[in-house]
């Protein structure tokens, strides 16, 4: 009666605390999942979640099924990945390099796990900050490239990770931290922090500011999020990063976060890679791992359908 998809669904239901996140997740719509979830009770006799509860709870015999979930489905992908590494050998060269300075919270569990499952791949990391990383890709110096900006160039494939949203950060005595949402000509006169990169770089200025033509008062730059997050609270200016980034300073009541306009800016972190690497399982497996990673460790990020 049990298959490697209800397991799927269980486990996307815990994980994403609500039937639309887990519907994501899977790629698939709520009604498909909800249909799945009731054909699976009818099948076992007995209800899986509890509809009425807000939010729905798995039951009694969910949670059962979800145990069961937690100890097959890592054995099922252990042996997927080592049927990979039988199939397309056990060597290869992973060279990456990240766009954002903020990537490194997540992107280094990642490379652990990855150096794990393929302990023969040659796994490299460079700060793509000084340097052009996308024609790097397309000479082959690089065989994956993160970034939130990409460009179209032959031979260059981008594989979604998550959605972010790009929130201004203020002191808690801060003007603006009473504000939900931020308009541009609002920071025309504030001092505007950033990491030391290219303008055309920086998503504060490419998706919010220079469709306005605003420009704020002043740039200034620093190297590290922590750095930043304490300029900002001593009200030495204010910043623009994605949202999980800032999460683990919030509860110390230092910032407020304002959305940029009252959509918010949504921007979307991907893999690129070279088109003749995209079916490479190991590849395959750091995105796949990648993605895992993220969803577990970071706050507020959102699954991209393809």
């Amino acid at each position: 009666m049990l298959e490697i998809r209800h397991l799927e669904t269980l486990s996307a239901i815990r994980d994403g605390g609500s039937l639309q996140e887990a519907a994501d997740r899977l790629h698939l719509t709520q009604s498909a999942l909800s249909h799945q979830l009731r054909d699976l009770e009818t099948r076992l006799g007995t209800p899986l979640l509890n509809r009425r509860t807000r939010p729905a709870r798995l039951t009694t015999a969910g949670l059962r099924v979800l145990a069961l979930a937690d100890e097959v489905l890592p054995q099922i992908r252990a042996t997927e990945r080592e049927l990979q590494r039988l199939a397309a050998g056990r060597t290869g060269r992973l060279h990456l390099a990240i766009d954002c300075h903020s990537c490194f919270q997540w992107l280094m569990p990642s490379m652990d796990a990855f150096r794990g499952q393929w302990p023969d791949v040659a796994l490299d990391l460079s700060a793509a900050f000084s340097f052009a990383p996308l024609p790097a890709l397309v000479r082959g110096d690089l065989d994956l490239v993160i970034t939130s900006d990409p460009q179209q160039l032959e031979a260059v494939e981008y594989l979604p990770l998550f959605k972010y949203e790009l929130v201004l950060a203020v002191s808690e005595s801060h003007p603006l931290a009473a504000s939900k949402h931020i308009a541009p000509e609002q920071l025309a006169d504030q001092i505007l922090i950033t990491y030391p990169v290219d303008r055309q770089r920086l998503d504060v200025f490419t998706t919010f500011l220079d469709p306005a033509d605003v420009e704020p008062a002043a740039v200034r730059k620093a190297e590290l999020t922590p750095i930043i997050v304490q300029l900002v609270a001593s009200n030495r200016g204010v910043t623009a990063l994605p949202n999980w980034a800032l999460t683990e300073y919030l509860h110390q009541g230092w910032l407020r976060l304002c959305h940029l306009g009252p959509q918010g800016v949504w921007r979307t972190l991907y893999a690129a890679v070279r088109t003749e690497d995209i079916d490479a399982p190991y590849i395959n497996d750091f995105l796949a791992i990648a993605r895992e990673t993220c969803f577990k460790t970071l706050d507020g990020i959102r699954s991209v359908k393809v």
